[in-house]
């Protein structure tokens, strides 16, 4: 009851009659009796009943033909039975998000998304504020530890300018980034399994940005995603519209 827990409903348990078991799985993971909160992980179904990511012979995830409006609809039904408390959606575009409020009797209570300098994501965090759709950011610090990076990618946490912000406050460039989101009106989830950097991470609430720190730091974007999960192929992709 003192914390706030969020899981997700993963892709190969889209199709509505195996919603309610992915939860009461999780659930009983938790050694919980409900959610504070329960996503759907990604707008894309996969193939149902077998492994995270169906591979097809061609060396493609599998779809599923299920809409994720059928799923929403079902994950209404687990706020209905006291299964969680709030619904949302994560890693939707906003045509998606828009095909969900058709037909919603609950309307989704969050979405959560990457959203960090080089992808700051204004227009979709714009338009779900208009629709009373809170925001999490997800990546703040742009994974640096992604399994998937590229040797040569760039650093968000080695860029310079982030970094002169930081000497201005006594700040590290994680902080400054965690602040940057804060100051914005997202909820924000850095992820660290080292404690020193886990109460670095909290130690953000003794300073603010200016808007002319907002405003340098929002300069940055340049459509940086980092996650964009790759199953191009897939119909349901949310990443090839503008937001």
């Amino acid at each position: 009851e003192d914390i706030f827990i969020t899981s997700k409903l993963w892709c190969t348990f889209h199709r509505p009659d195996l919603v309610e078991g992915a939860i009461k799985t999780t659930l009983s993971n938790l050694g919980l009796e409900y959610l504070d909160l329960y996503l759907i992980h990604w707008p894309q179904a996969f193939k149902e009943e077998g492994e995270l990511f169906p591979y097809g012979a061609d060396g493609k995830v599998t779809p599923s033909s299920v809409d994720y409006v059928d799923t929403y609809k079902e994950m209404e039904k687990l706020v209905e039975k006291g299964l969680t408390r709030s619904i949302g959606l994560s890693n939707f575009n906003k045509k998606q998000i828009e095909r969900v409020l058709e037909v919603a009797s609950i309307k989704p209570a969050m979405l959560q998304i990457e959203v960090h300098p080089y992808l700051n994501q204004q227009k979709l965090i714009d338009f779900c504020k208009l629709h009373d759709i809170a925001i999490t950011a997800y990546s703040p610090l742009g994974s640096p530890d992604r399994p998937w990076a590229k040797p040569d990618d760039v650093k968000l946490l080695d860029d310079p300018r982030l970094k002169a912000i930081g000497d201005k406050y006594g700040k590290s460039t994680a902080q400054v980034l965690i602040r940057y989101a804060i100051d914005r009106g997202l909820v924000v989830i850095p992820k660290s399994v080292t404690k020193t950097r886990i109460v670095q991470n909290f130690n953000v609430f003794d300073f603010q940005l200016t808007l002319d720190n907002i405003t340098e730091i929002s300069s940055l974007e340049c459509n940086g995603r980092v996650c964009s999960m790759g199953d191009t192929h897939h119909p349901d992709y949310p990443f090839h519209d503008e937001y």
